[in-house]
């Protein structure tokens, strides 16, 4: 095992390796759960219009565990800020191919990202709804999108500190989250009742092309709700024992969040019969609140309610935290604009990245909910998940010495399956997205040449010796 003070791909002398087992853990889950499960019941059960739309879970399972195996062996092997932005590169080369998909991942990254934090802040609004029902009207609809920007820009002024202080921060929020989590299954376990959890419409299970569909759209709610299994990776430089550390705090997360949702799920719907809110609707019903108030009235309903907006925040904390340091990590190889590279000269963490992260969360706060989740995944699937899985089988050939402290199980079938799990996910996607994914990175590759033929770089010139020089 490599000591702390050892460099690896992607790494600074600055940045201090401070997260443990518990903290890698808990920025995962805190990622995961967040308000996700909270606000997308409604859209997963309208799927298939009933309780099989669950099954969606258990796919979006099958595709995350394997590429759990894949994220774990690249962030086992390479260890540094950046995640995929790191592997992509190295994997396909660092002066060709590799400089590329690079570029390509970052700018996608630098909408989908935001993205997916603006949706724990659109949710964070939407049980603020509950509590204060006048945002919830169509009049207050844009004091409803600044409540949802107010807490991406506070999430900015939380992490504007030192990571060993960030490192605290994450538990606390952490526990938040899972006392929210624990109420709701203990008060589904004890009020629980089976006839309404699964009451299924006539011809719940007959397979066609519409199932198929349906089936889609549940999965890409299950992704969504379990992104995040893999968020350690984006601050592998500041993980202690990261061979260990990061394949462990990835597998823990997925299996335990993985029965977390399906123990929320069925006690949600084993008390709120999911024809109260379905058809989804957009913004969704705040069905947690509805849950405390059916069970202990609009009182404790308000108390789970400020709970979720909670585990909102601590959602938004952790994403934010770990997207910061990509454009970071790119510009510290030469791969991005300088000035993302800097690290603040006190508190010593990348704070352009982190504002600049954090103000384009804050523009994609004002877009609609759905709109929101659909678009962050199918912008993702082509460059980083596809990306990846081709990375870490190139990785297995071209460098068969490189230190892999972990390594995938039963290699290379869990490959397979998470690549099979994407293009499904991706093919069952409303055409306008899938149209908006491929028109995003048709047009960044025009960019990359644009800037490779301004930069006089590959394609328009034989590779540097020194493939980590250049800037942009």
């Amino acid at each position: 095992m490599k000591s702390e003070a050892s460099t690896e791909p992607g790494q600074s002398p600055h940045l201090l390796r401070r997260f443990g087992l518990l903290q890698a853990t808990a920025l995962n889950m805190s990622n995961m759960i967040g308000i996700g499960p909270f606000i997308t019941i409604p859209a997963l059960m309208s799927a298939l219009g009933g309780p099989q739309s669950m099954l969606g879970w258990f796919v979006a399972l099958l595709i995350a565990v394997p590429d759990g195996m894949v994220w774990s062996e690249l962030g086992a092997a390479m260890p540094g800020s950046g995640g995929s932005y790191l592997y992509l590169r190295e994997a396909f080369g660092r002066a060709t191919i590799g400089r590329m998909m690079a570029f390509l991942f970052i700018w996608q990254f630098i909408l989908s990202g935001p993205l997916e934090i603006a949706s724990g802040c659109i949710g964070f609004a939407q049980y603020m709804g509950y509590l204060f029902p006048a945002l919830n009207k169509p009049e207050n609809v844009r004091l409803a999108q600044l409540v949802a920007a107010g807490v991406a820009a506070l999430t900015v002024l939380l992490l504007y500190r030192r990571i060993t202080t960030i490192g605290r921060i994450t538990v606390s929020l952490w526990i938040g989250t899972m006392l929210t989590v624990g109420a709701v299954i203990v008060s589904g376990a004890l009020n629980f009742d089976h006839k309404i959890a699964f009451d299924f419409p006539p011809g719940a299970f007959k397979f066609s092309w519409g199932f198929l569909l349906g089936l889609g759209a549940a999965s890409r709610v299950g992704i969504y709700d379990y992104l995040g299994y893999y968020d350690v990776c984006y601050i592998g430089e500041e993980v202690k024992s990261p061979g260990r550390v990061i394949p462990r705090s990835i597998l823990i997360s997925l299996v335990t969040v993985a029965l977390i949702y399906f123990a929320i799920n069925l006690s949600l719907i084993g008390v709120v019969p999911w024809r109260e809110f379905v058809p989804a609707k957009d913004p969704p019903d705040a069905v947690a609140s509805m849950f405390m108030e059916k069970l202990y009235g609009s009182k404790v309903a308000a108390v789970f309610t400020v709970m979720v907006l909670w585990t909102a925040v601590g959602s938004v904390f952790a994403l934010m935290l770990g997207y910061s340091r990509i454009p970071y990590a790119a510009a510290q190889n030469g791969d991005f604009f300088k000035v993302f590279g800097r690290l603040h000269p006190k508190k010593g963490f990348p704070h352009v990245s982190m504002l600049v992260i954090g103000l384009v969360s804050i523009v994609c706060s004002f877009l609609p909910l759905m709109t929101v989740i659909d678009a962050l995944l199918i912008t993702r699937i082509i460059v980083q998940f596809m990306g990846q899985i081709v990375a870490v089988m190139l990785l297995r050939r071209r460098a068969p010495a490189m230190e892999r402290p972990y390594r995938i199980w039963l290699y290379p079938v869990p490959c397979f399956v998470a690549l099979v799990g994407w293009l499904f996910v991706f093919g069952t996607a409303d055409w306008k997205v899938i149209l908006f994914g491929l028109g995003t990175l048709l047009l960044g590759i025009i960019f990359f040449l644009i800037w490779s033929k301004w930069t006089r770089c590959w394609p328009f010139a034989a590779p540097a010796r020194n493939e980590g020089s250049g800037a942009i």
